[in-house]
């Protein structure tokens, strides 16, 4: 069998071949696999809400609500015998380390965080992916946020002046993961009458 000769022309469309094939099997690959992580994706927000609000036994129809930067949230209200008992938040910010961070955040109705989930992120993990459970630490008040509202504690980490400490070696993530949070706080205040009603 002859050999092939190797010129520009036989170059390219080896590459344009290997190129489409690829393309191909990805598109495919794709494809079977969408739904099963949309419905992967929607399990976890489901199991993320029943961790984030105080015990609820009707979950309201969810909405949208704008916030101030002008992209809008998902608010989930949580009843408890026709009691509305919290909403929960998805709420996002794309200033982390590795851009995009999605949380999803309980606020009861005195208007304080119930608990939080980090539901998607790419930050480093040891270092920004602590965020999951750096600020729930009971034992260290400066950096615990759960039960409390950004109208008597400062949502910012203390090198900007707020009140609470930034994950070790992580201040951007810190940062990014505060600002999701007085996000939701925002698009609750901006709904908290219309969830009284």
């Amino acid at each position: 069998m002859a050999k092939r000769e190797s010129t520009f022309i036989n170059m390219v469309l080896t590459l344009l071949v290997v190129t489409f094939v690829a393309a191909t099997v990805l598109g495919f690959v794709y494809d079977l696999t969408k739904d099963a992580i949309e419905e992967a994706k929607m399990k976890a927000q489901s199991e993320a809400i029943e961790k984030v609000l105080p015990e609820f036994d009707e979950l309201g129809e969810a909405y949208k609500v704008a916030s101030a930067a002008g992209d809008s949230l998902e608010i989930f209200p949580a009843f408890n015998g026709g009691q509305l008992v919290g909403v929960a938040v998805k709420t996002f910010t794309n200033k982390g380390f590795s851009g995009f961070i999605s949380v999803m955040a309980g606020i009861d109705m005195s208007g304080n965080l119930f608990g939080y989930e980090v539901l998607e992120h790419a930050e480093t993990p040891g270092l920004g992916s602590k965020m999951n459970y750096w600020f729930r630490n009971a034992e260290k008040p400066s950096q615990n946020v759960i039960g409390k509202n950004p109208q008597s504690y400062q949502f910012e980490v203390t090198k900007d002046g707020g009140d609470i400490d930034a994950i070790t070696a992580s201040t951007i993530t810190s940062r990014a993961f505060l600002d999701a949070l007085t996000k939701a706080f925002e698009a609750y205040n901006n709904t908290n009458e219309q969830l009284d009603n």
